[in-house]
């Protein structure tokens, strides 16, 4: 059987370096949860669409997806999204509604406690 070794792009495994200091810093689950998330296998990450955003949020909520956001439906509401990926009509979609994306590195700094942020899968 194979050993795990993770992810192996840099960028991902940098943005889950900062979620876990994050965690251990703040004594934050949600970071590290998402930081476990992104440790498993690419296969796993869920793939949301922009529709499941219009149903599970209200105006003005922020939502991490520890996977890609796809730009299939459409939304009405202002969101803020954080997403490992982002295709560009998903991103259109949701500015285009008076909502915006941050990244993840943003997301933590603006947020460094993580409240008032729902995990989308």
């Amino acid at each position: 059987m194979a050993k795990r070794t993770g992810p192996t792009n840099p960028n991902t495994q940098k943005i889950i370096k900062k979620l876990k200091k994050q965690s251990n810093e703040k004594g934050v689950k949600i970071w590290k949860d998402i930081a476990k998330r992104l440790e498993k296998p690419k296969r796993i990450h869920p793939a949301v669409n922009v529709s499941k955003l219009e149903k599970y949020l209200n105006k003005g909520d922020t939502a991490i997806i520890p996977g890609k956001l796809l730009g299939d439906g459409k939304i009405t509401k202002p969101v803020t999204v954080s997403a490992k990926k982002i295709s560009k009509t998903a991103k259109a979609k949701i500015e285009k509604a008076g909502g915006k994306y941050i990244p993840y590195d943003e997301i933590i700094t603006k947020n460094p406690k993580g409240s008032k942020i729902k995990i989308m899968e």
